[in-house]
């Protein structure tokens, strides 16, 4: 990137010096975070609550389930964001082989978002428990189901919900792992542009 690109970049300045994301798009990164710090963690050790009480089990399907689909729907909003507000353009500085890396994994990380949640929704249907009562979205929301209870169909749906599940937090960690490589190793400003 040449220098007379770098000053037309939106919110350059000392401390951005490639350009960084709009308030808004910051905004969605870090609330899709927070969600999928409380979807993932939770998803990942409801198999093993005990049955008993029962009542303790939905409250963690209910946090799960709305978290999830509030992912669903903030994702749908950023992508819309995205296409209407760009992201400032990789800095020429960024090795080829870095750029489709992170092109790749953020991409498939927004396809993860999206198929995951309504993975998960539709399985709950074909589980026989949709969004609805003890399980309504956001605790007050029923939702109506999708599919008839099917358990043929929800061990399948399962299958598949959980290695998209392991899928995103591989994804995840390497989304990290490169933030954190680009800030404290390469100190080359990319993090900064997301905050």
């Amino acid at each position: 990137m040449n220098v007379a690109t770098a000053r037309i970049l939106a919110g350059t300045d000392a401390a951005h010096p490639d350009g960084q994301y709009t308030t808004v798009a910051k905004w969605f990164h870090w609330i899709t975070l927070v969600l999928m710090a409380v979807a993932l963690p939770v998803g990942f050790i409801i198999k093993y609550l005990k049955d008993e009480p029962f009542a303790t089990k939905m409250v963690f399907y209910a946090v799960h389930e709305s978290a999830g689909l509030t992912i669903l729907f903030v994702t749908i909003a950023r992508l819309v964001w995205r296409v209407t507000n760009p992201p400032p353009p990789l800095p020429d500085h960024i090795p080829a082989p870095m750029r489709l890396a992170a092109t790749t994994v953020h991409w498939l990380l927004y396809l993860g978002l999206i198929v995951q949640p309504v993975l998960g929704f539709v399985m709950t249907n074909a589980f026989g428990f949709p969004m609805q009562g003890a399980t309504a979205y956001l605790g007050v929301i029923d939702i109506p189901a999708l599919v008839a209870e099917n358990q043929a169909l929800a061990g399948t749906l399962k299958t598949l919900h959980t290695w998209v599940g392991y899928s995103i937090a591989a994804l995840l960690a390497m989304h990290i792992a490169g933030a954190v490589y680009h800030h404290a190793i390469r100190r080359d400003g990319t993090l900064m542009r997301m905050l």
